[in-house]
């Protein structure tokens, strides 16, 4: 018996409980993990609320995390008592202990502690896939990232920066575009009074961008669109507002032979070769000082369901992370 976070039926924050949890003893090819921190998501968000749905009710929630591994399942090969381990991609990482797949897990470098691993794997990875494999950034890019202040957009930034890009942010408030700027963006404008469109055609001189990245969805739909030059590419890789509707691939005809992707990270680490490499990527480039981590909000797994209400209401900036004591 451990303690979770249990979702017994799909609805609001208040469907997020702290109890009692029946675990299993790893099977074969899992890890027991010892939890210390989890990721705070809007992935997380999105299977609460059923926009993607569970593979059963009642479910733990939390896609990424680390800790220490306490026992090892039949066949499980690299991994011992005591390795000290992250993770994305699985379940369940709002508990004191979590069942992780091996092939999922990896080793963390002594430079790295489990709060940073736990707030950085889902998100770095994200970071790492979208700037060096569906969209190759370099010196000649320039690109939008909206929600610059958010848990991608400020290790994504700083990444894109470090590459060469010119990188132009989109934020909510003064504060949040104060903090874009203050990791890695050139410019960043406030969605909230003023017209992204017209201020990336200004930034541009016209030309716009290369690739947008947009993890918001139903608000910043079409206008993503708007802001790329011909042929540039659109990348929806979420829908913190709401899901687009109705798009039309003749959208993309009409505003310039553009091209656009929906990715996701498990399309990109589908295999252990694909995993093991992006987190490399990261690593290195978070160990080398490139990319700085700030955790900015930091909650007791118990207070889960603050956590969410934060974000949600987009209370949160920057990475936010589910602390977890034994």
């Amino acid at each position: 018996m451990t303690k979770a976070i249990v979702v017994e039926e799909i609805g609001g924050p208040d469907k997020l409980v702290w109890k009692d949890h029946e675990l299993a003893r790893p099977g074969p090819n899992q890890l027991l993990v010892r939890q210390r921190a989890a990721g705070l998501n809007f992935i997380d968000v999105y299977f609460r609320k059923g926009v993607y749905k569970a593979p059963r009710l009642p479910f733990v929630p939390g896609k990424e995390g680390a800790g220490t591994v306490v026992a090892v399942g039949e066949g499980v090969t690299g991994f011992k008592v005591g390795d000290r381990v992250a993770y994305a991609g699985g379940e369940g990482t709002y508990a004191h202990e979590a069942l992780v797949p091996a092939a999922q897990a990896l080793h963390l470098p002594d430079a790295i502690d489990e709060e940073t691993a736990a707030a950085i794997m889902l998100k770095g990875m994200t970071a790492e896939y979208l700037l060096r494999r569906t969209f190759k950034v370099g010196p000649d890019t320039v690109l939008l990232f909206h929600a610059a202040a958010g848990g991608v957009g400020v290790i994504a930034t700083q990444w894109a920066k470090h590459l060469g890009a010119t990188v132009i942010g989109t934020a909510g408030s003064p504060e949040k575009c104060a903090e874009a700027l203050a990791h890695g963006c050139d410019h960043v404008i406030n969605y909230r009074t003023d017209d992204f469109v017209e201020a990336v055609k200004d930034l541009t001189r016209g030309r716009k961008c290369d690739v947008v990245y947009d993890s918001v969805g139903r608000d910043t739909f079409p206008g993503s669109l708007d802001c790329l030059k011909r042929q540039g590419l659109f990348v929806s890789f979420g829908q913190s507002s709401g899901t687009i509707e109705n798009f039309d691939l003749a959208l993309l005809n009409q505003k310039g032979s553009l091209f656009a992707t929906r990715p996701s990270l498990y399309g990109y680490t589908a295999t252990r070769e694909e995993l093991e490499a992006s987190a490399r990527s990261l690593f290195k480039v978070v160990g080398s000082g490139a990319v700085k981590i700030e955790i900015k909000q930091s909650y007791p797994v118990e207070e889960a369901r603050r956590a969410h209400e934060d974000l949600e209401s987009r209370r949160t900036s920057g990475l936010s992370v589910i602390t977890i004591q034994p």
